[in-house]
């Protein structure tokens, strides 16, 4: 199983992921507290070991915007948080080849397969924080998953306390935020540990 850390904002954020080396990190850029300039991912982009893939993670944005930070190199992954459908993500591949991920707010087992049936190349299952696009903390019914079409990364609440059921859903990858933060701030002891979990049951 693959492991992502979401939501670095600092060189600290990046260094801790260095020394942690998970599959993915991921930069926001939509409106969030988390929230990355272009700019600001570039320069942590460059200090990022290269054997980490980076993800951007968007609410409606501009599909010319997301193709120009692949085309940058800045991210290697999309990953839509917001309204995105069929018709945006066909338009969004005729402007990148980057791997595109749709987020599902899960309430319902119907919530996934409806985002199973749109054009993306995996999915981000996440909890439905009322009209939040995501980042809430909160985790959904695990159990409502099933079987996936799709390989998706499962977000929302994942943290020490439940990462052991968590490996055990067929996700494939974790995606954790506020999970390996404290007080706010991504937090490189729990990244740390994290990452021995994951590790561990993959061996």
């Amino acid at each position: 199983m693959k492991l992502k850390f979401c939501g670095l904002t600092r060189e600290e954020d990046i260094a801790a992921a260095n020394e942690t080396l998970p599959d993915y990190i991921g930069f926001v850029f939509a409106e969030s507290r988390r929230r990355v300039s272009d700019r600001e991912a570039a320069r942590l982009r460059a200090r990022l070991v290269p054997q980490i893939q980076t993800v951007g993670v968007f609410v409606n944005d501009d599909p010319a915007h997301i193709a120009a930070l692949t085309r940058d190199g800045i991210i290697q992954m999309i990953q839509l948080h917001g309204d995105e459908d069929a018709a945006y993500i066909t338009r969004l591949r005729v402007l990148t080849d980057a791997p595109i991920g749709k987020a599902a707010r899960v309430r319902t087992r119907a919530d996934i397969e409806r985002a199973e049936a749109l054009p993306a190349d995996f999915l981000l299952l996440d909890a439905c924080a009322g009209r939040a696009y995501g980042g809430s903390g909160r985790q959904f019914d695990w159990s409502l998953i099933g079987k996936v079409g799709k390989p998706f990364f499962l977000a929302g609440g994942i943290n020490e306390d439940n990462i052991g059921r968590a490996l055990q859903t067929g996700a494939y990858a974790l995606d954790l935020s506020s999970g390996i933060e404290t007080d706010g701030v991504k937090d490189p002891v729990k990244m740390r540990r994290i990452a021995e979990l994951v590790r561990r049951d993959n061996k």
